[in-house]
């Protein structure tokens, strides 16, 4: 890596961090990048710099922060799975590295979860695929525990994945909102009940 390349990812990465707690503070269309170079510490044109405008750069923040949440996930299974854990077990383990993915970004989550809703924005593909991204590793493990009969079989895999990444995810920030004296084990262990008891195979 160049010199070059290394200040310009340092100055990206503050551009970064900056448009994230904005827009996490006060919504996109609010946000100016006025405002995202006066936090970052940057002249206005070094974000054209970098960047098309607001929407390339929002759409590239949501890519570098959805990105080591999705590989967490994925260690966190195979880890599960390597000490011969089951796809419940490996579900756990996801959940807890979801749990510490917001601890450690909790403004980046709250970005996701308001703007997630706003369908007419034209990043919307982009948060789509990031979206598809950490689901589908959930859903591999879904599957996963069909194949080996740990989960039922008529499990609607992709709406379960949707439902279980939205249920970490938003339980996590009304733990860190409402509940902030109860512990990381309390929540895990609160989640563990809901993450395995609709998902295992009903007899008969």
């Amino acid at each position: 890596m160049t010199p070059t390349s290394t200040r310009r990812g340092a100055t990206r990465r503050r551009l970064y961090d900056a448009a994230v707690s904005l827009i996490a503070e006060q919504g996109f269309s609010s946000t100016t990048v006025d405002q995202i170079a006066e936090r970052a510490g940057v002249a206005k044109g070094t974000v054209y710099y970098n960047f098309a405008g607001k929407t390339e750069l929002f759409e590239a923040l949501l890519r570098d922060g959805v990105a080591p949440l999705t590989v967490s996930l994925r260690t966190a299974a195979r880890s599960a799975f390597a000490v011969g854990g089951g796809a419940a077990d490996a579900l756990e383990a996801m959940a807890a590295a979801g749990l510490d993915f917001v601890i450690s970004r909790p403004d980046f989550t709250r970005l996701l979860v308001a703007e997630q809703w706003r369908t007419n924005r034209s990043w919307q593909p982009t948060l789509l695929d990031v979206h598809r991204q950490v689901a589908g590793v959930v859903e591999e493990v879904l599957r996963a525990g069909v194949k080996s009969g740990e989960f039922d079989s008529a499990l609607d895999i992709q709406v379960t994945a949707g439902a279980l990444v939205g249920m970490v995810i938003v339980g996590a920030l009304d733990w860190q909102s409402f509940h902030p004296g109860r512990s990381p084990e309390d929540v895990r262990a609160a989640l563990s009940p809901l993450l395995r008891g609709g998902l295992a195979r009903r007899a008969g």
